[in-house]
């Protein structure tokens, strides 16, 4: 389990090496809502996503060794661009093995990062460890890890430090990294505080996870929000959520593109369907806040291409 000074000490390794981005509020979507709706967007974030924080702070702590072997992970997209930038900023080959149905436009910005791209229909995990034991690279695990989970950390520090009058933040959740990092962190400074997943209905291994009081592995995956459509939980992750979440509910494709068209319209932001999960919660009144409060949705990324807007659009 991560403390609040391995959050912390995230945030010092990071610094100066990512953006620290803007917590800003959107009227309209208040005023539907009936809460005073603070974004924390992570769609200005390098490489367009939260996840440098963790890939960054994940790198950091190898030893010299490890990053000469190389480094390795799996990811839809969004993990790997990211890990693709933190090597090329240490000078560390890295490859990522991402599905055969991953954007194009998340498999052309993990080459121009660097990053050896490796396409599977099959098993990601499967493929990767493969690949790792044939060239033996160092395994970045996208989410269950907690230097990835105390880089993700470092979203709820900087959005308290810049709201701490939040009443709650809310958070997508895929294999659980983000959701587990912004909980810790924010419990850990605010007790109080309210802390609520999001997954797409079409790939909800968390809830499931929860369920059955350990990690669970889905056998179909169905969902527009490729950043959220992880395979299955992690260890570290399912603990991190029962002891710091306070509800993790699951939103449609529908909800979810129906929040993605409102925050390009009026609040004129790029966003891909992952990110929006959060105001798609409370747009569609699922996630139980109180009216009038102060509620930080995490906008988590905006990796997504003309192509895609069309095709989701």
């Amino acid at each position: 389990m991560i403390t609040l000074q391995d959050v912390r000490d995230a945030a010092n390794v990071i610094e100066g090496h990512v953006h620290r981005t803007p917590l800003i509020g959107s009227d309209y979507l208040s005023r539907r809502v009936g809460v005073r709706m603070l974004l924390k967007l992570e769609s200005f974030q390098k490489t367009g996503s939260f996840k440098p924080r963790g890939a960054y702070n994940k790198l950091h702590s190898l030893t010299a060794g490890e990053r000469e072997r190389g480094v390795i992970t799996l990811s839809a997209g969004n993990h790997g661009q990211s890990l693709a930038w933190a090597a090329a900023q240490w000078g560390v080959p890295a490859t990522v093995v991402m599905p055969s149905r991953a954007l194009r436009s998340k498999i052309v910005s993990t080459e121009s990062y660097g990053g050896t791209v490796h396409l599977t229909g099959g098993d990601m995990l499967e493929a990767t460890r493969a690949i790792q034991e044939e060239q033996g690279q160092t395994l970045v695990h996208p989410f269950d890890d907690l230097k990835i989970i105390a880089g993700a950390g470092t979203v709820a520090l900087e959005a308290l430090e810049d709201a701490p009058e939040a009443d709650a933040i809310i958070a997508g959740v895929g294999g659980g990294g983000l959701v587990s990092g912004v909980a810790a962190a924010a419990k850990l400074l605010n007790p109080r505080i309210r802390v609520i997943g999001v997954e797409p209905e079409g790939a909800a291994a968390m809830s499931i996870s929860i369920a059955q009081g350990r990690p669970a592995r889905l056998d179909r995956l169905d969902t527009v929000a490729d950043g959220l459509a992880a395979p299955f939980a992690g260890e570290h992750t399912l603990s991190h959520v029962q002891r710091f979440v306070d509800e993790v509910i699951t939103v449609s494709d529908e909800e979810i593109l129906h929040a993605m068209t409102l925050v390009m319209e009026r609040c004129k932001l790029v966003v891909e369907p992952a990110g929006v999960a959060g105001v798609a919660a409370l747009l569609s009144g699922k996630a139980a806040v109180k009216p009038g409060s102060t509620v930080v949705c995490v906008i988590s990324g905006g990796n997504v291409g003309a192509a895609d807007l069309k095709r989701l659009l």
